[in-house]
This record gives structure tokens, sequence and C-alpha cells, in this order.
């Protein structure tokens, strides 16, 4: 059955939000750290700051430092590689071969999307075994070359796969309405931002690590976690908490949010339970229930969507006047033509740079208002709240490598969570009930 005209503008919509969503990584309690003490670390005496021994704290400047270039690299690489296949017209090659292959644009697209997508996922998987490398060499990671490839693989055949399709309805797409299309790009992609939101911790997740429900492996400590949730009067079944067995790859500690409605859960990282105090894991628990509770999926879902009309508006007038000027000199013929995918390419690598600040100062805010949900809802469970909160964050930041004091330009591009210093500060001075006061978010 052949598809109108809007329908294709339409589903080719739907993908682009879903491809987009699946590269948005979710925001966990904090960024993957390393090891950390078993349960003695909550006997320790925790420091009033977050500080790091000398020789721990020259060890996580070069690794902030080295992380930071390395970021930059990637940026500039791949701008140049798409640059250079514009020059090189690879685009405009591969169009001809895939128009060889049949005058059918479905066929044409399976021919030159995934040959597109395979040759710029090569040329850029040097960056990615250069993190790798970076990774285990700093203790992060203890997942092996065979296994970090076989996972390199997976996702590439999904952003592949994906690609594929989101290609060939984006050019069907921009032919039946060249000037709306980004318009109804953007209406469209709001329910599959729910959808793959929803699909994602059920299809895409199990494919990279194990799960197993919290309750069956860990009873105990799941019957401690639902005296938190009852404190908030809150309703989260065990069926939702889950164990993520990161131990197999990573010497990391996390925990997170994830899933839309019955896919909803919190999930815990068994190296996390292996290697913090009862009491740390529920102060981590209350602020991943803070996400569930506080709605920040919902709140993430309206700001993707602000920021996904501003940059589908500035990329459609971008690409116009982009293919205007250099668009005979690449051997593009025209918006719809198949190479012109390169351009749409450097433009996403462009607006993703440039978001980033924004997107940023946005996640910060959302974990803030976590840590002071987790500090309210474990208040009269755990003796001594603000230090193990402290502590927990000291721990998280000792083995996360992170600098003491990164600067604010650090700070704003770099940082989706609050540097380990202000949450500790922030985590010592948040004491309403001293002063007489109600709690924001739990009463």
């Amino acid at each position: 059955m052949k598809l109108s005209s809007n329908l294709r503008v339409v589903l080719f919509s739907l993908l682009l939000g879903a491809a987009l969503l699946l590269c948005f990584k979710q925001n966990a309690f904090g960024k993957p750290p390393q090891g950390a003490p078993q349960e003695t670390a909550g006997a320790q005496q925790p420091s009033e700051g977050y500080t790091l021994p000398p020789d721990r704290a020259a060890k996580a400047i070069r690794y902030a430092q080295v992380r930071r270039r390395l970021y930059f690299v990637e940026v500039v690489y791949e701008v140049i590689l798409l640059l250079l296949f514009l020059r090189w017209r690879v685009g405009p090659a591969l169009r001809d071969l895939a128009e060889h292959a049949g005058r059918s644009r479905f066929l044409q697209a399976f021919v030159f999307a995934p040959l597109f997508q395979l040759s710029l996922g090569l040329l850029l998987l040097p960056t990615g075994v250069i993190g790798h490398w970076l990774s285990r060499v700093y203790g992060q990671s203890i997942q092996s070359w065979t296994s970090w490839l076989w996972d390199w693989t997976k996702s590439e055949a999904i952003a592949i796969a994906v690609g594929t399709l989101l290609i060939w309805l984006l050019y069907a797409g921009i032919r039946a309405s060249p000037r709306r299309w980004w318009l109804y790009a953007w209406l469209a992609s709001l329910p599959i931002i729910v959808i793959a939101i929803f699909l994602v911790p059920l299809v895409i997740e199990p494919l990279f690590f194990h799960f197993e429900p919290l309750a069956a492996a860990r009873p105990e400590l799941a019957a401690q976690l639902e005296r938190v949730v009852m404190h908030a009067g809150q309703n989260i079944p065990e069926s939702r908490m889950y164990i993520m067995e990161a131990s197999s790859k990573l010497n990391t500690l996390n925990a997170y949010v994830t899933g839309l409605g019955s896919s909803s859960r919190v999930v815990v990282w068994d190296t996390t339970i292996a290697r913090m105090t009862t009491p740390e894991i529920l102060f981590v628990f209350g602020h991943e229930m803070g996400h569930y509770v506080l709605g920040h999926i919902r709140d993430g879902i309206v700001f993707a969507a602000g920021l996904l009309f501003v940059c589908l508006f500035a990329g459609f007038h971008m690409y116009g006047s982009v293919l205007k000027r250099w668009g005979a000199a690449w051997g593009i013929r025209a918006a719809d033509d198949w190479a012109s995918l390169p351009v749409l390419f450097l433009l996403l690598s462009v607006l993703s740079f440039l978001i980033t600040p924004i997107d940023n100062a946005y996640s910060r805010h959302l974990e803030h208002q976590a840590d002071q949900y987790g500090l309210e809802v474990v208040h009269g469970i755990i003796p001594d709240v603000p230090d193990v909160a402290a502590q927990s964050f000291q721990i998280l930041g000792e083995a996360d490598l992170e600098e003491p004091s990164p600067s604010w330009l650090v700070k704003i591009w770099f940082y989706d969570h609050p540097p380990i210093s202000e949450r500790i500060l922030f985590a010592r001075s948040y004491d309403p009930w001293a002063k007489g006061e109600s709690p924001e978010f739990v009463k």
C-alpha cells in the first residue's frame, strides 16, 4: 500500500523523535564512579567538604583534562570528516551507486543509508577506542576489548537500522513538504518520544546489561527501600525496582530512573549495592525516587520538545542556506538528494554542540532537586542524614576521579550534575527542620 505524502511526513517525524531519543542518555545519581569502601565505609569520619589526597587529586585533574580534550577532538574530528565527505563528494558517489541499484526510493535508501552510516561509524571508531582505553587505564572499566567491540557492533546495528528508516522517511518528507517538514517533524516527534522512553528499558537496555528484580536478589534491601517509599507516601512496587549487573563490565557505582508508565523503574547497580552501606544506598535510592516522584521524565520531555523545536527550525533554515551556497560544488542536486545527507549530519553535530550548556544547566537543576528530595525522604529513617549524604557524594567523587574545584566554564560545559563539592555543601547545610520550617517536597 502506498503512503500519502502527509503520512510519509508524519512517519518520518516519528522516527526522527525516536532516533533523537535513543541518543539521549537518562541522568543518573552521578557520573559513573568506581570502587568505594564496603559496609565499613559509613563508619569513617566524613570530611566537611569534597577532598582528595594530593596524588589522587592530581590523577583526577589529569583524567578530567584528558577527557575534555578528547571531547573536543571528537567534535572537531567529526566535523572535519563530514566536510571531507562533502569536498570529496562521497555522498554523490554513494547516491549514484544507490540509483544504479534501482529506481525505487525505498531500495535506494536501503543501499545509500547503511553504506553512509557504516563508513562514518568506522571512521569515528578510533575516538571510541581511545575513550575505552582511557576508562581502562584510569580504572573506570574492566570490560574486555572483545566485549566492548561487541557492544559497539550492537549499537551500530541499532543506529543503522533505525537510521536507514529515518533517512528514507526524511527525504520523503522533504519531497512532500519542502517548507513545512520541520514543523510536522516537531509535532509528530512528541508522541514518539513518549513511546521511545517507554520502550528503551524494555528493548534497548537489556541488550547491554543483565537486569533482575531487586526483591528476588536482595529481599532485605528491598524491604528497607520500601520504608523510604512508604515514608514518602508513594506507591513504587517492588516489581519496579531492579538490579543491573554492572560489575561484569564496570568498576563504577550508579543508580538511575528510567521508563514511563508500566515500564518505569528504579535501577541500582550491583556495584553500588556491594560497595555502599545500607544508609548510603537508601539516600541514593531517595535521590532516584525524587526523579520518579517529581516527574522529571515528564519535565524532561517538555524541555526536550522545546529544544527540538528550536533545533529543527534553525536546522531547516541553515540547511537551505548551505545548499544554496555550496550544494552545486558538492555535487548535490537538491534538498531531497541523498547526497545532501552529510550536510544534515554536519548541522546536527554543530547544533548538538551548541546546545550542550543549555542541556547541562537544566539537568543540573533537576539533579539538585533530586538531591534535596533524597535528603527529605530519608529524614527520620536513617541517622545523621547530612553525614550519610555527604559521605555518599565523597565516595562517588573519589571513585569517579572528579576534580575537586572545576572552573565555572568547565562546570557549564561538562557537568550535567552539580559538582561534588557543591552537593556536599548543600547536604550539610540543608536543614529546614532545625529552623522550624517544612521541607519542600516531603511533608
